[in-house]
């Protein structure tokens, strides 16, 4: 459905460090970005070439800010994954919105955990057995 979802950061290097902690557990990895005349950016892909997740310096000049409502929700492969995730981005320098656990107010095997990045916007980390079969 989506070719790329992407978030602004005033830190590209501090962003850096936190994605590749919280992505790396998920499956992700970190690709290069071919400078195309835009603003400076780093991009993580999965085992396809997309959808794509970018982080950016804002293209206008001024200072990125989270957007009030937005969220980024990554699968992970397992609970595991959802906990080491956490773990990673909290001492990669990310805030805890919500530790690792079920939530079966959204399903029964719905387990997730929540987190903001260095720059305030919010992620999701999710595992559904059901999305497995």
């Amino acid at each position: 459905m989506f070719s790329h979802v992407t978030v602004g950061s005033n830190d590209l290097e501090r962003a850096g460090q936190f994605y590749d902690a919280v992505l790396q557990p998920l499956g992700l990895r970190r690709r290069v970005v071919e400078p195309d005349g835009g603003p400076e950016a780093l991009c993580w892909v999965g085992k396809s070439p997309y959808p794509r997740f970018y982080v950016y310096a804002p293209f206008d000049g001024r200072a990125a800010a989270p957007g009030n409502g937005a969220m980024l929700a990554f699968i992970a492969p397992s609970r595991d994954a959802v906990i080491e995730a956490h773990t990673a981005g909290l001492a990669a320098g990310g805030r805890d919105e919500g530790a690792p656990g079920l939530r079966p107010h959204y399903a029964p095997d719905y387990f997730g955990a929540y987190l903001r990045d260095p720059d305030g916007n919010k992620v999701h980390l999710v595992f559904r057995a059901a999305l497995l079969t």
